[in-house]
């Protein structure tokens, strides 16, 4: 009887001795996603489409087309506080839009706020939420959800920081 106990208790032993050693997720290369990363002055350089036809797509933000954002440089301090200036072009106004804006790295989600005249940024309820694809301080995706033919596609957003 004693030897069976002892048996039984060097297998426990050795099944959570193993079970502590083995990895507890999907091993990933991608480095995680810092704030730090995400901070800085950008230019908006190209805007991809993943899942729907770019003729599909009309308006980017609020504004009358997604073409308006190509070159757009955005300013996004560490406070939360920032700005996207359009360049203007053909059938783009030229303009600087105030934002308030946050990242959750957890969750690889960025999301801002249109701030006008007067607004505080904890007494506006709209915004847009995106998420996060990828940082490394030099390049940024943003990939923003839209709904086509009952099926997510996305609009990425592909950033480079602007040169001081």
């Amino acid at each position: 009887m004693k030897r069976i106990f002892l048996i039984a208790a060097i297998l426990c032993s050795s099944l959570m001795v193993l079970q502590s050693c083995s990895p507890k997720g999907a091993a990933t290369t991608q480095q995680p996603l810092k704030r730090g990363n995400i901070t800085g002055n950008w230019v908006l350089n190209d805007i991809t489409f993943e899942g729907i036809p770019q003729t599909s797509v009309k308006s980017l933000f609020g504004e009358s087309s997604y073409k308006c954002f190509v070159g757009s440089t955005w300013r996004l301090t560490n406070s939360g506080n920032g700005s996207y200036s359009l360049p203007g072009g053909a059938d783009c106004a030229a303009k600087t839009q105030t934002i308030y804006w946050s990242a959750s790295t957890k969750e690889d989600t960025f999301q801002f706020k249109k701030l006008y005249e007067g607004d505080k940024a904890k007494n506006v309820t709209e915004g847009y939420r995106m998420l996060l694809s990828s940082t490394d301080g030099q390049t940024m995706v943003i990939k923003t959800p839209v709904e086509y033919r009952s099926a997510t596609a996305y609009i990425v957003l592909n950033f480079n920081k602007a040169a001081k």
